[in-house]
């Protein structure tokens, strides 16, 4: 696939997909369905600068990002081994997902996938209860995400 894919718009279904966690485990996105909203978070490493600065956001926030009736999932091409010694290094206690093989196959799905780098770029999609895409922001690997539209984002479903 090339670096000109498309990711999926607002209102459209989200792309399903199991991908292992930290542990092994996997975690399946449609699992969700009904019970939870879920922001499916892409960045491009772990241990990188942004990545971590971003995660951390995310950890020291965590009710802002995570409770009774959403889930955080963070995704990345590295490998699960990778991604258990990151978490345990920063103390992240949310999923972090392997989408190491195939090689950014889900990146790939959700538009995200910088193939000549073999990375993710900064997506974030809001997947709401029924599997459909509520909101999304896509940044490039060197540009921070805001994630003030995310809440906004999130304030909306909850009223919903």
């Amino acid at each position: 696939m090339s670096d000109s894919q498309t990711a999926p718009s607002v209102g459209s279904e989200a792309p399903d997909f199991t991908l292992k966690n930290q542990f092994g485990e996997d975690v399946t996105l449609s699992s969700f369905r009904g019970d939870k909203n879920v922001v499916v978070v892409f960045y491009p490493f772990a241990f990188s600068g942004i990545c971590t600065g971003e995660l951390c956001e995310i950890r020291d926030n965590i009710a802002g990002f995570q409770g009774d009736d959403v889930q955080v999932l963070a995704v990345s091409c590295d490998p699960m081994f990778t991604l258990r010694a990151w978490a345990e290094d920063q103390r992240y206690d949310f999923p972090l997902l392997s989408d190491f093989w195939p090689h950014g196959k889900v990146a790939q799905d959700y538009g995200v996938f910088l193939e000549g780098g073999g990375l993710a770029k900064r997506g974030t999609f809001l997947v709401d209860k029924d599997g459909k895409v509520a909101w999304t922001l896509v940044n490039e690997p060197g540009e921070a995400r805001d994630f003030s539209g995310y809440h906004e984002a999130l304030a909306g479903l909850r009223s919903a």
